[in-house]
């Protein structure tokens, strides 16, 4: 059941400048609730929603049992969950999105990342507070549904690889490719991948922001990875990936790559 409380406004948020709401972008917070209710309220940063763990013990400490979404920024107003970001050929998509930050403690330690995993409620709940969103917002389609990494491949890894998009989109939220259509596309890259400039072409149709480098280019392949491939975010190309990218493309722009 999906239990909103608003009992913690943020600090920092303004006007959307005329903006619809167009995205959602799920985060993780990289704390326990203490902190992670702390930073976003208190100035700097701010989202829409925080999405609680019912077993962080901060959690429990502060009185609270059943799994809760704290809404910190009304939807009507601009939160600052997105910073420098790009999609489908915008940028800045605070004026145009949602933020919704789960506290799950991944770690950064100087490039090694550790993902915990997503408790079962919490993605039940996440499913949930997405369809409320979606509701209220119908021009929010499939592949509107983020994560911060695929809006900001270039600085930010959340809400990593263990969150279960599959399931998410299984459950009616967000994007995911026909097995057929990969299998068909991976039969012909195990021949010979697509020129770069072809799959260049194919992020961006797809929604993705255009690499400036070589070094970016991998960290959009590891990006789009987490999201669609978490079993191997090496940020190299392969046969698997360019099928699952062409897949999506034919299955969501009628374009195939």
């Amino acid at each position: 059941m999906l239990v909103i409380d608003s009992t913690y406004p943020a600090a920092d948020f303004n006007g959307r400048n005329g903006e619809a709401v167009r995205q959602v972008i799920v985060h993780y917070t990289a704390s326990a609730f203490g902190p992670s209710l702390k930073t976003l309220t208190c100035g700097g940063v701010s989202s829409h929603y925080l999405l609680a763990d019912p077993h962080d013990p901060g959690y429990r400490a502060a009185g609270y049992q059943e799994l809760r979404v704290f809404r910190l920024v009304d939807e009507a107003h601009r939160a600052w969950h997105a910073g420098a970001s790009h999609w489908a050929g915008r940028d800045n998509l605070n004026s145009r999105s949602i933020g919704i930050e789960i506290v799950n403690q991944a770690r950064d330690d100087a490039g090694v990342f550790t993902f915990p995993a997503y408790g079962a409620q919490q993605i039940d709940v996440l499913i949930d507070l997405i369809r409320d969103i979606q509701g209220r917002y119908p021009a929010i389609g499939p592949t509107d549904i983020l994560g911060h990494s695929d809006i900001a491949y270039w600085r930010k890894s959340d809400p990593g690889p263990r969150l279960p998009w599959r399931c998410l989109f299984e459950a009616g939220v967000g994007a995911w490719y026909e097995d057929v259509a990969k299998m068909a596309f991976q039969r012909r890259f195990d021949i010979s991948l697509p020129p770069e400039v072809e799959v260049e072409r194919a992020f961006q149709r797809y929604g993705y922001a255009p690499a400036k480098n070589r070094l970016g280019f991998q960290q959009r392949v590891r990006a789009f990875q987490m999201h669609f491939r978490p079993c191997d975010y090496s940020g190299w190309l392969d046969a698997q990936t360019c099928a699952i990218l062409y897949a999506l493309n034919e299955k969501y722009t009628g374009v195939a790559g």
